[in-house]
């Protein structure tokens, strides 16, 4: 691992897996291109972010530091990419599965686009599926991906994220504060 974090031997390892889809600013599908390649040239791709939420607290987990990009930093429960000729709402359930041992329901609640810098040739340029599930059970955290997880009371994430966002991943502190209001208006519904 380099200096900021970056794991080239995790991306090399990666060039072997599933092709991602390609999309355009609509979230049209317009082809397919291996993981590493698709941030290696920063092409926008379709992806998908978890967000579990349970009596005022979320789940948040810190990625491990070998992952090939923001290793170490906190997120939101799950994150990834939807594989070639696989649906979101598939793609959501597998890395539930493969990252916290948990199937659970999920509604999609909004969506948005962004790109980050994170090295030269190092890009995650995403079209992003924000997904919020309401769970409590127990987990089985896969520590290939995640180096621990905790649960967090709303209103001290929202104080945390402002005082240390560097702590956080890019795409997490653009949606959390979105989620968070649904999460709390959700809530509220439920009383």
């Amino acid at each position: 691992m380099n200096s900021i974090g970056i794991n080239y031997k995790k991306m090399e390892k990666e060039r072997e897996m599933d092709e991602l889809i390609l999309v355009n600013a609509e979230d049209e599908e317009i082809g397919y291109g291996e993981k590493a390649y698709v941030h290696e040239k920063g092409l926008l791709h379709r992806a998908f972010s978890v967000f579990i939420v349970n009596d005022g607290k979320m789940l948040i987990q810190k990625r491990n530091r070998n992952k090939y990009h923001s290793g170490g930093l906190w997120t939101n429960a799950c994150c990834s990419h939807p594989r070639k000729g696989e649906s979101l709402k598939e793609a959501v359930h597998r890395r539930l599965e493969e990252e916290l041992g948990i199937d659970c329901d999920v509604e999609e609640l909004f969506d948005f686009m962004y790109r980050t810098v994170f090295a030269e040739n190092l890009y995650e340029y995403e079209f992003d599926h924000v997904f919020l599930a309401d769970y409590s059970g127990s987990i089985e955290l896969n520590r290939e991906e995640a180096s621990e997880i905790k649960w967090i009371d709303l209103q001290e994430l929202k104080e945390d994220i402002v005082r240390r966002p560097e702590k956080y991943t890019s795409w997490f502190l653009i949606a959390v504060n979105k989620v968070i209001k649904v999460a709390e208006e959700k809530k509220e519904w439920k009383q």
